[in-house]
C-alpha cells in the first residue's frame, strides 16, 4: 500500500499572498471582482436554464445581445431595475431575505 501525502493548505495565507491582507484596497478590489464574476455566472446559468439565447434575452429586456454578453462575462453590472427585468424575462423573481 502506498503512503498518503497529506499537505495542509492554508487558503487564508494564499489569499493574503495573492491579493493582500484583509481590509486592504487590493483585497477589497479582488473580492469585488470575485462577486462580479460569481453573479455573472449566475445570470449565464439562469439564462441557459430558461432556454434563452443572449439575443432572445436582450430582446425581452430591451437591450442588445452585446449588453447581455458583457453582463455574463462580468464586464458590467446591471442596475437594480435592469436586474429585475432580466429576472422577469427569464421567468424568475428576485427575493431579498435575511441570511
Amino acid at each position: 500500500m502506498g503512503t498518503r501525502n497529506s499537505v495542509i493548505y492554508d487558503v487564508s495565507a494564499e489569499l493574503e499572498r495573492e491579493f493582500g491582507a484583509k481590509g486592504t484596497a487590493s483585497r477589497k478590489e479582488a473580492e469585488n471582482k470575485a462577486w462580479e464574476e460569481y453573479n455573472a455566472q449566475i445570470l449565464l446559468d439562469a439564462r441557459k436554464k430558461a432556454g434563452l439565447t443572449q439575443k432572445e434575452l436582450a430582446e425581452r429586456i430591451g437591450a442588445d445581445k452585446g449588453y447581455v454578453s458583457r453582463l455574463e462575462r462580468g464586464l458590467i453590472i446591471p442596475t437594480v431595475p435592469t436586474l429585475y427585468r432580466i429576472a422577469a424575462a427569464m421567468g424568475l423573481g428576485v427575493e431579498l431575505r435575511p441570511i
